[in-house]
Formats: structure tokens, sequence, C-alpha cells
């Protein structure tokens, strides 16, 4: 069930989370964040760096889809050196 606590913006612009909401989702000090914005409403979103495994399972699924696209390791480079040349 969701903690509904109040909290209040400082000068600096930073907002505290509350303890008891940091305890239940396990957040620390460093802890990053995507901040959305729309209306009146800001949402925090954790962000993390993925495991190993977790990594390894995001490249199986990107070259499964790649194969499924009918993607080959040279349309990949050469998308790579036409973006290289953008910059």
């Amino acid at each position: 069930m969701a903690t509904i606590a109040t909290s209040k913006m400082s000068s600096k612009g930073q907002v505290v989370i509350p303890e008891e909401i940091r305890k239940r989702l396990g957040l620390k000090a460093g802890d990053r964040f995507v901040v959305l914005g729309e209306k009146d409403t800001v949402i925090l979103k954790t962000i993390y760096q993925p495991s190993l495994d977790e990594f390894d399972e995001l490249i199986v699924e990107a070259r499964r889809q790649a194969r499924e696209a009918g993607l080959k390791r040279s349309d990949i480079s050469a998308a790579a050196a036409k973006a290289r040349r953008r910059k």
C-alpha cells in the first residue's frame, strides 16, 4: 500500500523523500532518478545500472529483434559510422 507523506522544496530545489518511504523502497544516498513533470505532478522513477546477468538478457533480446528486423552487422556498422560523421 502506498505511503502518503508531505515534503517541502528548499530554496535550492531539493526535496526530501520521507524516511519511511526511503526505507520501504530501499533508497539510499546516491541513488539516481528520472524526473517527470506534467502540470502539477512530479514523478521520480529510480534508475539503476543493470547487473551483468540483466545486461546479458538485454543483449540477447536486442540481437533477437535485430534478426527479426533483418539487420546485419554491416548495417549496424554503417549506422554507427554515419552517426559519428554527424558530430
